[in-house]
């Protein structure tokens, strides 16, 4: 679980204007956080069954998220791909 300054220091990143928290950037980039503090977690707790499904479901918003900023803003998807460091 992201604490509340971990989560404002990713808003802070990648937000296009101050007061932006739903954007797709910002969006993205929050739950790619949240997916690698899981995965931490799931390497320690290889039997935690109930936090993989919910893992896979946030890979999955993730995954749907990055396919309609893709489709809206070319540009802002491949910057954001390279500021995360995701792999497509």
């Amino acid at each position: 679980m992201l604490t509340k300054r971990k989560k404002e220091n990713v808003i802070k990143d990648v937000k296009r204007h101050d007061s932006d928290t739903g954007s797709p950037e910002v969006q993205v980039s929050i739950l790619t956080k949240q997916i690698d503090e899981l995965s931490k977690h799931l390497k320690k707790h290889g039997k935690d069954f109930h936090s993989r499904r919910g893992l896979l479901q946030m890979v999955a918003d993730r995954r749907k998220h990055l396919k309609y900023l893709e489709r809206k803003d070319a540009k802002a998807y491949a910057a954001l791909i390279k500021k995360l460091g995701i792999k497509k």
